[in-house]
């Protein structure tokens, strides 16, 4: 067939010829496969199949006006094609609403103008550059981004550039010999135990449902969106156990949008015999709560732990703020809505809980995350069940020593 022909051993050479354009002259597309499945170059037929159905492929694509030259593709054009056929596909909800903001706010007004073929290393090297000064920022806050944040950059760009490579857009990709900029962490403090004694003070004049949020949240551990998804028929009243099933994504209109608990981490975790009474009370106030409301309720099928009263579920942002004014409010240390996890992680290892059980409870992928994110803690653990060892044996030496001197 003229519109296919055989430019090598293991490539093929597509022509679609389009028409007479407005000038007079005839229009064609062009494009070049590459076939590098030694057992497919090997089987005539099967060879033959497939290079049929590519360029029909390619044919239904120019026809319908979807077919651009890989030389021509622009990184904005290019970004519609990697969130229809990769994005939505293969990144979480969450994820890929936080790519979409990196790369509306920050990559398309730097890169979508641009070639594809034509954006090289160094354009990645001076972009990252330019988040580390000032003016960076998209939003009113003064100074440039955080470590982390230039990192995911770093991420989002390698992601996009290396679906280019494996769609033949460009051969390789710009950002692989950039390094990853390195993350420098702030040293999480979370609350000790005095300051927890003194926050369980300040709830009791606070609305009934936060007092309960905050208290599960220091005691289970649970994650905000872990939380926000607990629904009642999770809790089991007899063993005083509740069943960490699902989590709340993101919430439009109170409707919440629910999936597996990070690392899919299905788990269940014991409340405290205290807290299981209070916990009682909460479940009755808001049983009669829905009750009281009737044909207003708006749930459906699903009566959250922590929602508005007339059962549509919060948004996800808004434990966070109510955290945040809660503690300026009452005088308190400023800590993040998600180190009330790591305080109720903190506590567990001053108690002496085992590190194992600690990662169970927090629904960590493996114990070697618990042991990486409370190194410092557990350390500071062993250290202090070491002098209680070495007071015990102070103690038993003291005593031998009277004994022989006696």
């Amino acid at each position: 067939m003229a519109n296919i022909q055989q430019r090598g051993p293991n490539s093929w050479f597509f022509t679609i010829y389009t028409g007479r354009g407005p000038d007079g002259k005839y229009g064609r597309k062009t494009k070049t496969i590459t076939i590098t499945d030694q057992a497919l170059l090997k089987t005539k037929k099967k060879l033959q199949d497939y290079i049929d159905d590519e360029y029909a492929k390619f044919r239904q694509e120019v026809q319908a006006g979807e077919y651009i030259a890989p030389e021509k593709m622009t990184f904005g054009a290019f970004i519609e094609d990697w969130r229809e056929k990769y994005g939505v596909k293969h990144l979480g909800e969450r994820t890929l609403y936080a790519y979409d903001s990196t790369i509306n706010k920050h990559l398309l007004p730097v890169f979508g103008h641009m070639r594809l073929d034509q954006i090289k290393t160094i354009h990645i090297i001076n972009y990252l550059d330019t988040l580390n000064k000032g003016g960076a920022r998209k939003d009113k806050k003064e100074g440039s981004l955080s470590s982390g944040t230039i990192q995911y950059h770093h991420r989002v760009l390698k992601n996009v550039f290396t679906r280019a490579v494996e769609w033949k857009f460009i051969k390789n990709n710009p950002v692989s010999d950039v390094r990853k900029p390195k993350v420098q962490y702030k040293e999480v403090v979370p609350y000790d135990e005095d300051e927890v004694s003194q926050l369980m003070l300040a709830l009791q004049n606070e609305p009934f449902h936060w007092r309960m949020m905050i208290t599960l949240a220091l005691t289970t551990g649970l994650r905000r969106g872990e939380l926000l998804g607990l629904e009642w028929k999770h809790v089991n009243w007899k063993t005083g156990i509740i069943e960490v099933v699902q989590s709340v994504t993101k919430s439009v209109d109170g409707l919440a949008n629910l999936k597996e608990p990070k690392n899919n981490k299905r788990r269940k975790v014991s409340l405290p015999s205290s807290i299981l009474e209070e916990f009682k009370n909460y479940y009755t106030s808001r049983v009669r709560e829905r009750d009281k409301i009737g044909d207003a309720w708006k749930g459906g099928d699903h009566f959250f732990v922590f929602s508005h009263p007339n059962g549509k579920a919060f948004n996800q942002e808004r434990p966070y703020i109510w955290f945040k004014k809660f503690t300026q409010r009452n005088g308190f240390r400023h800590i993040r809505f998600h180190d009330l996890r790591h305080t109720s992680a903190t506590l567990l290892i001053n108690q002496g809980v085992h590190a194992k059980i600690i990662s169970e409870r927090l629904g960590h992928s493996n114990i070697t995350t618990t042991m990486n994110i409370y190194g410092h803690a557990l350390q500071t653990a062993d250290q202090m069940a070491a002098e209680k060892l070495n007071n015990l044996f102070t103690i038993s030496a003291k005593t031998d020593d009277k004994k022989t001197h006696g």
